[in-house]
């Protein structure tokens, strides 16, 4: 997978900074401590992202950490273990409580995790529910079926193509009435939100774009911590 490159990061730095001139960019991006739970699964890459664009990405593994970020990020990796090392340090109790002042953006196994309900789940694979969505995983295939492809994204007020990354990806089987679908690829939602919870079933940390992190970070996490 490529790195970003340092004018990708200066186009989308610049890009972020001209599109949402009042917000966390213009502000003091380093005083927005931005969680990424370091439990399981690829969550260097999201660190990398976040200290890209300039913000301040800490590694996220007890309830006590938790508490001192103002926004997290569940990356993908395999759900059944998150989910056991979330509940064995306390954290599968206190991330609902934390989302109801702060944003989260779960990716693939984050996504399963925030969402309602797991297709074909076994009864013992509880979810955390904070999102009104259904997953199915693995859907896209194994491990050896990973692929890329360009989808489509509105998250900017207009629509625009968006390199994909789909590693054991989960699709999106139910969307409840109040979740946005942001993103598709053909006619398969990828990106949806419902109010401070955004979760995707690609992988952005593992492409050259930061457009969706740049946008959790300026368009979802901003308004939740100025609305507590």
């Amino acid at each position: 997978m490529n790195p970003l490159t340092a004018t990708d990061r200066a186009v989308d730095a610049a890009a972020r900074a001209a599109a949402h001139p009042t917000e966390l960019a213009a502000a003091d991006p380093l005083a927005l401590r931005v969680g990424v739970l370091a439990v399981q699964g690829d969550y260097a890459r999201h660190r990398q992202m976040i200290s890209a664009l300039g913000f301040t990405a800490v590694e996220v593994r007890t309830v006590e950490q938790l508490r001192q970020v103002h926004c997290l990020i569940m990356p993908g990796g395999e759900s059944t273990t998150m989910r056991k090392l979330l509940k064995l340090g306390g954290l599968w109790d206190a991330i609902p409580e934390f989302a109801r002042l702060h944003a989260i953006m779960g990716t693939c196994a984050g996504l399963i995790l925030l969402g309602h309900a797991i297709i074909h789940g076994r009864p013992d694979e509880d979810t955390l529910d904070l999102i009104d969505i259904d997953s199915d995983r693995n859907a896209y295939g194994s491990q050896f079926h990973s692929f890329r492809q360009t989808g489509e994204v509105d998250i900017d007020g207009a629509a625009r193509p968006l390199e994909m990354v789909f590693i054991r990806a989960p699709r999106i089987a139910r969307i409840g009435p109040r979740v946005e679908v942001l993103g598709r690829l053909g006619d398969e939602p990828t990106l949806v939100r419902q109010g401070n919870i955004l979760a995707l079933t690609f992988h952005p940390e593992m492409t050259e774009s930061a457009a969706v992190h740049s946008y959790f970070l300026n368009r979802v996490a901003a308004p939740a911590l100025a609305r507590r």
